[in-house]
């Protein structure tokens, strides 16, 4: 079996893995990815958060995004009941971007895979990793193509961006329970057919069960007449329901009288998909050589769309480690890479315990809150996890202070 070498080997194409080429790229690193599928293909995430847009900025990868014509999002609007709130990411704690997009991940994740080919990456599609070999001075991967003979390949760094593939955590036993109650989502696309002014298409549209608080419905509009549309609820829930996955989707929209309004002309043109026990989590981010990037190494939640922000974060914080190594700086990835992206996904965790346990809707809806206090929130659910300023990301337990004065 032949041995290639290269200096940063990539596992997966999606935005972690191609915002990390990106940047590596700028530094003229040698950087090769290895895709499974070939692209444009499905995958979920559509809503993105302002604070990504920074790191596909940092990437070079900008002009090719907004040139693409995705839809416009400025912000998010929530419904539960009779009772509606909506953020404007554009009034906001902290500084950066307020606005962002909506995007089709099939186009979106080609976009930027055609962009980090531009800057120079390497990516081979249809290349299935079979094991890997961290024992050496430099990790060692196993990949079979689909059309082709098996190879190897070593690389001074590797970087998992395999998303819920999760490459790594399998062949290396990094797996471990995630501590969220097992939730299972039902998803499709539909010609939504919404009369216009009836519907801010800016905004994603988070709608809650009127019966029960822990299951909720995303609306994401795209530019062009379609939108995606989930909902969210333990397993043992939704397997209540009798008939296909587009079936028991629709029989929870109708049970949702303001999202069936919405909904009312849509064309269910699309099958629907099956998520199921989709939160994880893992030993460690990093070990000997590689580093784990976005969903690879813990997702919690598509309540917020926090994934693709904490994917293209942990790209930038990985690839920032790796220019002080090439400086020849003595990096702790423990320190620099893990603690510091753990920091922005447990500000989100804390918000998501809290949403499913009623405590963030009654914030949401509060309808007496301080400006102030709803910018610092609107700066949170923009993706701005990592802020300290902004005392909700420095200390989230005060989320609970404020859920008391909002149930009160």
């Amino acid at each position: 079996m032949r041995t290639e070498h290269t200096e940063i080997l990539i596992i997966g194409a999606g935005p972690s893995g191609t915002v990390a080429a990106g940047l590596l790229r700028k530094q003229g690193r040698q950087v090769v990815i290895l895709e499974r599928e070939e692209f444009p293909r499905f995958s979920i995430g559509e809503s993105l958060l302002p604070q990504s847009m920074a790191y596909i900025e940092e990437a070079g990868f900008l002009q090719d995004v907004i040139e693409a014509g995705f839809q416009y999002k400025n912000g998010a609007a929530f419904v539960r009941g009779e009772r509606e709130s909506s953020i404007d990411f554009r009034d906001k704690f902290s500084e950066g971007w307020g606005t962002t997009f909506q995007v089709e991940r099939a186009q979106f994740d080609h976009v930027l895979a055609k962009a980090a080919e531009k800057a120079g990456a390497e990516i081979r599609f249809r290349q299935q990793v079979t094991a890997v070999d961290i024992d050496g001075e430099h990790p060692i991967v196993e990949v079979q193509p689909v059309d082709g003979e098996a190879y190897r390949i070593s690389a001074r760094f590797l970087l998992d961006a395999s998303g819920f593939g999760r490459t790594l955590p399998r062949l290396l036993n990094l797996e471990i329970p995630s501590d969220f109650p097992t939730r299972s989502a039902y998803f499709t696309h539909v010609v939504d057919r919404m009369t216009p002014g009836s519907f801010d298409r800016n905004k994603i549209l988070i709608t809650v069960h009127p019966e029960h608080q822990d299951i909720w419905f995303w609306t994401i509009p795209f530019s062009n007449g379609k939108c995606s549309l989930g909902v969210v609820a333990k397993a043992e829930h939704l397997e209540r329901y009798s008939g296909n996955d587009i079936e028991r989707l629709q029989a929870l929209v109708a049970e949702t009288p303001t999202l069936a309004k919405v909904l009312n002309n849509a064309i269910w043109d699309t099958p629907a998909r099956k998520l199921s026990g989709y939160s994880a989590n893992v030993t460690s981010l990093c070990g000997k050589g590689y580093a784990l990037l976005g969903n690879a190494g813990e997702f919690l939640d598509p309540v917020f769309s926090s994934g693709v922000t904490i994917a293209v974060k942990s790209a930038s914080l990985a690839a920032a480690a790796i220019a002080r190594e090439y400086a020849g700086e003595t990096v702790d990835w423990q320190i620099d890479y893990a603690a510091p992206l753990k920091k922005g996904v447990d500000t989100f965790r804390s918000f998501v315990e809290s949403w499913y346990a009623g405590g963030f809707q009654d914030v949401v809806f509060y309808e007496q809150q301080s400006p102030n206090i709803r910018r610092m929130m609107s700066a949170i659910l923009a993706g701005y996890a990592w802020d300290t300023k902004n005392p909700y990301v420095a200390d989230p337990r005060r989320l609970k202070t404020l859920e008391k004065l909002c149930a009160s």
